[in-house]
Parts: C-alpha cells; structure tokens; sequence
C-alpha cells in the first residue's frame, strides 16, 4: 500500500502540468478596440464600442469579436419569461462582426483566411443532408465584410450564398451557436468537450423597437469541427 501511494505521489507531478495546459490552451480578454472601419456604416453602428480578443495558448490574437449592442426578437411575455433563443430572431439578423488575425476553420472544417466578417444568425436546412452533423441547427454564418453593405434581412438562399464567398466555396462558413439558457454579465469562455471552445455571453434585446430588460444568452464557437464526414 505504502508503496501504491509513493507512486502516487511520483506521478502526479507529471499529470499536472498536463491538465494545466490543457486549461490553458485557449483565452479570451475584454478589449476595447474599435469597431474596425471595414465594416459598412450602417453595420459599425450596430455594434457595441467592446470587443472580446480569443487568444491562443502562445497568447497570440487569433480573432476578435464585436456582438451586436442589441438585437431584435420578436417574443410573446411567455416566451420572454420562459427564456429568450435563437428562434425569437429572424434569420440573418446581424449578431456582430468577427476579425480574424489568424488562419482558422469553420465547425465544418473549412478554412477561414485572416479578414474581417459580418456574423448573420442562421438555422440549418432540415433535410437528409445536414441529419446529424450538429448537435444544433443554429448558427452564425460569416459573410465577408466589404460585400455586407447594409444589415437588412436576407432571405436564406442569399444568406447563404453570401456566406459562400467568406470560404470560397459553395457552402456557407458556419460557426456553431450552442444554447446559452442562464447567460451570465461577464462572457466565459465554456469547454464543450472534443476540442470544442465557445464564447459565452449575453445580448440586450428589443421587443417591438422597445429595449427589454431581458437578455438572449449566446454561445459562440469558437474552436470546434463536426464529427461528420
């Protein structure tokens, strides 16, 4: 037993650093960087003055993200009761803008190159060819940010067919959006497991052109591919 316990005590030194690393492997700061000028006026305005930096291991920017000062659902007294989601939003409202200082890739794998992006709510066409390749069917779709010229509703074949050019491609870049029921003040970042990082945090919403007290709680991902081949 004596024994047992020594080695033990020898090995956790070892495991340690291992778990700490794995803790630290991602990071995000509070920023207050300005709202980049490549966004459309009409864009830029939309969006609050704070940023949130994702930071590598290394420390290093990988992107930045402005949310949105606020977005508009439409919602009965229940549902703002019962909590506000995604569905309370049309499709392709403006959730923010993202720059990216670092090559990275979208939840279905493809590559995003550095550059600046408009992020458009956007839910998952519910037919045989998207079955099980998320565990949820929303999403922030990337359109590139110089042919964003204005945040009007699109319908969701121009979505995705604007979203199509941030990868170059004929699909759209996705970023999965987790549910986020009980968002918190402050954003955290939240480890889904299987390499999946998210941003979590909470939007100020209207009702009716009307600024609601409640809030829509997102959670963004940031690091995380689906399963799906």
């Amino acid at each position: 037993m004596v024994r047992i316990f020594q080695w033990v005590v020898a090995v956790l030194p070892l495991i340690a650093p291992s778990m700490s690393q794995a803790e630290n492997k991602y990071s995000i700061k509070p920023a207050q960087t300005p709202v980049p000028q490549g966004l459309n006026e009409s864009v830029r305005k939309l969006l609050g003055e704070n940023s949130i930096q994702f930071l590598g291991a290394n420390g290093a920017v990988i992107c930045e993200i402005w949310f949105s000062k606020e977005v508009p659902v439409k919602a009965t007294p229940a549902q703002i009761k019962n909590g506000l989601t995604y569905r309370e939003l049309d499709e392709s409202t403006v959730m923010g803008a993202v720059r990216y200082d670092q090559p990275s890739t979208d939840y279905r794998k493809q590559k995003i190159k550095p550059g600046l992006y408009t992020l458009r709510l956007g839910y998952q066409p519910m037919d045989g060819d998207h079955m099980g390749t998320a565990p949820h069917n929303e999403f922030c779709l990337l359109v590139p940010a110089k042919i964003d010229e204005k945040p009007d509703i699109l319908d969701a074949k121009e979505l995705r067919e604007v979203s199509a050019k941030a990868i170059g491609g004929s699909h759209p870049g996705v970023l999965l959006l987790f549910p986020n029921e009980k968002p918190e003040d402050t954003p955290k970042l939240l480890d889904k497991g299987n390499n999946t990082w998210a941003l979590a945090t909470k939007l100020p919403v209207t009702v009716d052109g009307k600024r609601s007290d409640a809030a829509l709680g997102v959670a963004l991902t940031l690091v995380g591919q689906t399963s799906a081949e």
